[in-house]
């Protein structure tokens, strides 16, 4: 009925309703007692009781007592002068000073509820001892029992109704929180698979285009003099479209490059030189050193996606006639470097990644190192050729989340 109250819940709900029928119900008995017992101004009684309990009922009805606490005031006031004029007239009337302790607790400031309890109950025992024209300490318990009952019941209702409250709130932040979190990881893992994703359409199907092109280009530069030699390029890049559409696939499906089904990292990195040497002006040669140590598929489809990267790199940047691919087991570490003797360039100077340009190779092979807790090192410098190394632990860090299967 004010301002300050939250919307009443189906509990207060039912309480209001026994408060209301309780000051009814009371009214009517100090009514109805008043016809039976035959006491002088019956009639007024009656009449005084039915003016207080319409009163009573417009109340709640009325917008601006439920929104006021000024209004609620003046409804409140309105309602004890009709139960003080029905005091002066019956006894039975101080039984409705019960629920009028309630109502005021409720609907009144802190301060000022407790002193119109006082009062009412003030009222009661005086009226009470009007009527009986006598005044015995007995009188007062009655009134004042009930309105101590009707405070504390009152104040602790309200404790309660307060921790409600705070635990429904600390509720509803933890479930904004927690959705929250939710979409965060969303985006988190969103962004995460888009990275992987443009890694693996870099070190896959952009590269293999590239190499279609290159070779397309050195096909249409053989014709039409040397026929044979174009159809020799056409022929490779028929079977680089045909490895592409392969890797696409498997890319799609999430399973292991085909490179690496039913074969080992070394002997997928000894084919992806040979095969760099056989369509390209690039010779590609493998070594493997170190005592073998097994791998993660993880790892290994790192490793291999880092050497198709550094490769293609050479052959469309480079211009390098050699290219040495070496993989490494040292002990808790694997290390696959790639050294070429092309024309190198200037880490310092690297230009930014451009749609049109391209410039994601680096980037992409940096991220798949540090993904697994490892490092890239690059160094080069213009017309000494490049040596790339990338070291990764044999055990990522628990705090890193291994790159997925492509």
């Amino acid at each position: 009925m004010n301002t300050a109250a939250p919307a009443p819940t189906p509990t207060t709900r039912a309480l209001a309703w026994c408060l209301h029928l309780l000051v009814i119900g009371l009214l009517a008995l100090a009514a109805g007692r008043a016809v039976t017992d035959g006491r002088p101004h019956a009639g007024v009684i009656v009449a005084v009781s039915a003016a207080c309990g319409l009163v009573y009922a417009v109340g709640p009805t009325l917008p601006g007592v439920r929104g006021s606490r000024r209004a609620a005031a003046l409804w409140l006031a309105a309602v004890g002068a009709c139960w003080l004029v029905l005091l002066a007239l019956t006894p039975d009337a101080v039984w409705v000073a019960f629920p009028l302790y309630f109502l005021q607790l409720h609907l009144l400031p802190r301060r000022a509820g407790p002193a119109a309890v006082a009062a009412t109950a003030a009222a009661a025992v005086a009226g009470f001892a009007a009527h009986q024209h006598s005044f015995s300490p007995a009188m007062a318990i009655g009134p004042a029992l009930g309105a101590a009952v009707a405070v504390a019941v009152v104040r602790g209702y309200q404790a309660l109704y307060r921790e409600s409250e705070h635990r429904r709130r600390l509720i509803e932040e933890l479930t904004a929180t927690r959705a929250d979190l939710a979409a965060a990881q969303h985006t988190a893992g969103v962004l995460a698979e888009r990275d992987r994703l443009a890694r693996e359409i870099h070190d896959t199907l952009a590269q293999g285009l590239s190499s279609i092109q290159l070779l397309l280009r050195a096909a249409e530069r053989a014709l039409p003099h040397t026929p044979q030699n174009a159809a020799r390029y056409v022929d490779q890049a028929r079977q680089a479209a045909v490895d592409n559409l392969a890797e696409a696939r498997r890319f799609v499906a999430a399973l292991t490059p085909p490179t690496l089904e039913g074969t080992t990292l070394a002997d997928a990195l000894e084919r992806l030189c040979a095969t760099t040497s056989a369509r390209h002006r690039l010779t590609a040669r493998f070594g493997l050193t170190g005592r073998p140590a097994p791998l993660t598929t993880a790892h290994e489809v790192a490793l291999l996606r880092i050497a198709q990267s550094a490769l293609a790199n050479t052959v469309r940047h480079a211009e390098a006639t050699t290219a040495e691919v070496t993989l490494s087991h040292l002990g808790d570490h694997v290390v696959l470097a790639v050294v070429d003797d092309g024309h190198g360039f200037d880490p310092a100077r690297l230009p930014a990644p451009d749609p049109e340009a391209g410039g994601f190779g680096l980037a992409a092979m940096r991220a798949r190192a540090e993904a697994l807790g490892g490092t890239l090192t690059i160094g080069s410098a213009p017309g000494h050729g490049t040596t790339l190394a990338a070291r990764l632990p044999l055990t990522p860090p628990t705090e890193t989340q291994p790159e997925a299967r492509p």
